[in-house]
């Protein structure tokens, strides 16, 4: 017997080697998961890893704390560059939290119980290299101040903040990424002029009654549904020739509100007016996507808005096009709009 089992494992041997494992491991399994347990806390470089939380010795400039039930911020060595403490019960970042975390890249602290009067004022001032920032889901009533001028995303949703004033984003040059959405933003000021790299910006379910003035020109997707907007600027497009996405669903838009050709813009794709009190159909792109105008008064459907001419090289590139839950019905498409609209794959009345 021991004969044979020597002969096994010296024909298994080559083919687990190659295959990268090794075919004693099970023999010393429960000795390595003993080390494991204390050389997770091995690299005590610029401070040992505090004992809620997991520093992984192969990730060691991460601190993982999700989860743990913490009220407040641990120590935290200065290694670390990505900091997990979201999922907690936090509710303050005092000035002192982060003294020692200036090499900090990610600092995610969403899911938490932060207020704005518990954020201390200079906690962020030494955090140079912070790109990516999480506070969505806590209870701020404002952007915290002094935030780092190197970020990149910064989710700040799902709290009460009710107004953005332009020193909020000052100097944030680098920002490409903003999530406002689901707050109380009544107003925006001209906050968002400063943001020169932003390229998506969501400030939908808020309670806004305008568009933002001077919005960032390399936008590429703007959201703005869930609001009480009414009415659009002249040259709303105007200067925004990278926007492709924009949504303005769930608001109070009526046609007298929508300046004429205001969406017939080059390098729109996708549209979205669905849940508005439109009547009509607005002019838009031939270049244009995909449009959602279900669910507002739209009473005729006019071939027009879609296409000003008609032959082989003019027509529509729309692919998608819904106009269910308005007051038209199928029979009042024109049998010209096979020609018009050949790319589209469907229409939903």
């Amino acid at each position: 017997m021991r004969l044979e089992t020597v002969i096994l494992l010296s024909a298994l041997l080559p083919l687990c080697l190659s295959h990268g494992w090794d075919p004693l491991a099970w023999l010393f399994h429960r000795h390595s998961q003993t080390q494991q347990v204390g050389f997770l806390r091995a690299d005590t470089v610029g401070g040992a890893c505090p004992d809620e939380c997991d520093c992984p010795p192969t990730f060691p400039i991460a601190m993982y704390c999700d989860g743990r039930g913490l009220t407040a911020i641990p120590s935290i060595p200065s290694r670390i560059k990505y900091l997990y403490l979201q999922n907690n019960a936090i509710s303050a970042v005092p000035d002192s939290a982060l003294v020692n975390a200036t090499n900090l890249v990610w600092l995610m602290l969403h899911h938490n119980q932060l207020t704005s009067d518990a954020i201390g004022k200079e906690v962020f001032l030494k955090l140079v290299g912070l790109e990516r920032l999480f506070l969505h889901h806590n209870n701020l009533t404002s952007i915290p101040p002094n935030l780092p001028r190197s970020l990149r995303d910064l989710r700040i949703d799902h709290n009460r903040i009710e107004k953005v004033i332009p020193t909020d984003l000052e100097g944030m040059d680098n920002l490409t990424i903003l999530h406002l959405h689901d707050n109380a933003v009544t107003d925006m000021t001209t906050s968002l002029k400063a943001l020169k790299s932003l390229t998506l910006l969501d400030i939908s379910n808020n309670k806004l009654i305008k568009v933002p003035d001077a919005l960032p020109e390399h936008l590429h997707q703007f959201y703005m549904e869930f609001n009480s907007i009414d009415s659009l600027p002249e040259d709303f497009l105007g200067g925004l020739a990278q926007l492709q996405y924009i949504r303005m669903s769930h608001n109070l838009l009526k046609d007298k509100g929508i300046p004429s050709n205001t969406f017939n813009v080059t390098g729109l794709v996708e549209l979205d007016l669905s849940y508005n009190k439109l009547e009509r159909i607005p002019t838009v792109s031939t270049t244009l996507h995909h449009l959602y105008l279900q669910a507002n008064q739209i009473k005729e459907f006019s071939l027009g808005s879609f296409c000003s001419v008609v032959d082989v090289t003019n027509f529509s590139r729309l692919q998608t096009l819904r106009l269910d839950g308005n007051e038209i019905s199928q029979e009042d498409i024109p049998s010209e709009s096979a020609l018009c609209l050949r790319w589209a794959s469907s229409i939903q009345i």
